[in-house]
């Protein structure tokens, strides 16, 4: 699994600073963008007549947010233009940096296959193309807040105009076509984009604050390489990713409601989900492709009637069937989603996001408390298909506290 020193590295992204020579009315980050790109990236790639590689465009992704996680000082612009003179020898610093974190992963597989990309343009084509465009859409939609307060600048509408002029490099894809002419699509994109401003811990101080948007990517990934270390099939580590990318995005429209006061009362917890379901239904089901609904509502956790749980074991062959093990199914045919990991990750996530906080010296009662609830329940639930979430999170939290 990933090392103490990898996940340090992933959530560093939380306190990337964009635009900062710009005047911003709200914090823009690093794993914020990553994660609205992946999310655009998802729509894009099923929008398109050819198939699309989703492992392949997962992987690649992973691939530029561990390479932008290294070159962090250096400007988007900047970097572009440096990778044309100087592709190789950044590549080659970037792949030392990451060397010892990477190369137990998959039995040093991983590693390779980083290296490979770095090196071959050609490989993942088209999914890096996917990859660029929604890169692209989710800088224009960061752009479009700091306009409103830069609009005084001088060169401001320069700017302005060669991020709109981008936009003809990707008409090609039919989703960036729907998402410029505002069509449903971009309702989607905006809504999930939205989930930046919604902060986890709301009620507490942290350092680094993180949104409830680049949450969503952390226990994306975290997923990611939980799949592949269990060796899941293509469609099992696809369905993985993406189920966890999306777990918060009913929050867009409910606010993050903590664990605490979702289980206080109770019944509360039961008229939450109700009203997630309703939500879904009016505010955002109607604006997704509709043939990739049925998926999407699989991947949101809908099922039966009128049930909602994205943290289930389920396959999915011909009806969604929640299982207790997954051991069975691991071909691409049943469609699995590994929900009891998934949750087991998103549990992580929150504990990661509390001792990295304490350790900068930004603790409260509800942030020790928080984490002392989490940490038992990884103890009690944490023991996943070979993988115990416990004894990783102990790994963690003494290499980020000493």
């Amino acid at each position: 699994m990933l090392s103490p020193k990898l996940i340090e590295h992933l959530f560093t992204s939380a306190s990337i600073q964009r635009w900062n020579d710009y005047p911003r009315m709200v914090e823009l980050v690093e794993l914020d963008k990553q994660a609205h790109k992946f999310i655009i990236a998802f729509f894009l790639a099923n929008m398109e007549e050819d198939k699309i590689n989703h492992v392949h465009m997962i992987e690649a992704g992973i691939f530029e947010f561990l390479r932008r996680g290294v070159v962090t000082d250096i400007r988007p612009d900047v970097f572009r233009k440096a990778l044309q003179k100087k592709e190789h020898e950044i590549n080659k610093w970037v792949l030392a940096k990451l060397h010892d974190q990477l190369i137990d992963i998959e039995n040093g597989d991983f590693y390779k296959r980083f290296e490979k990309y770095l090196s071959d343009s050609t490989m993942y084509k088209k999914e890096r193309f996917i990859l660029k465009a929604a890169s692209y859409l989710a800088t224009k939609w960061e752009f479009s807040i700091v306009y409103q307060t830069s609009k005084f600048l001088s060169g401001i509408d320069k700017v302005k105009e060669e991020v709109e002029e981008e936009i003809e490099d990707y008409y090609e894809l039919i989703g960036v076509r729907k998402i410029a002419l505002n069509k449903k699509l971009a309702k989607v994109i905006d809504l999930s984009g939205r989930l930046r401003f919604q902060k986890r811990w709301a009620q507490t101080p942290r350092i680094p604050e993180t949104s409830v948007l680049g949450h969503m990517l952390i226990v994306a990934i975290l997923g990611y390489f939980y799949s592949t270390h269990i060796k899941a099939c293509e469609k099992r580590v696809e369905n993985n990713f993406y189920c966890a990318l999306f777990h918060d995005l009913p929050e867009a429209l409910t606010r993050d409601i903590i664990s605490p006061v979702k289980y206080s009362v109770n019944g509360l917890d039961d008229i939450i989900s109700e009203y997630e379901i309703n939500m879904i239904e009016d505010e955002i089901l109607p604006y997704i492709p509709s043939h990739i609904i049925k998926n999407f509502k699989y991947l949101l956790g809908l099922y039966g009637e009128n049930e909602k749980d994205e943290f289930l074991n389920k396959i999915n062959e011909n009806n969604i069937i929640i299982v207790d093990t997954l051991s069975t199914y691991n071909e691409n045919k049943y469609n699995a989603i590994d929900g009891v990991a998934l949750k087991n990750c998103d549990r992580l996530s929150a504990f990661i996001e509390a001792i990295l906080s304490i350790s900068h010296g930004v603790k409260s009662k509800e942030l020790i408390q928080g984490k002392e609830f989490i940490k038992k329940a990884l103890k009690e639930k944490g023991k996943v298909d070979g993988v115990n979430f416990y004894q990783w999170a102990l790994e963690i939290e003494k290499f980020v506290m000493e």
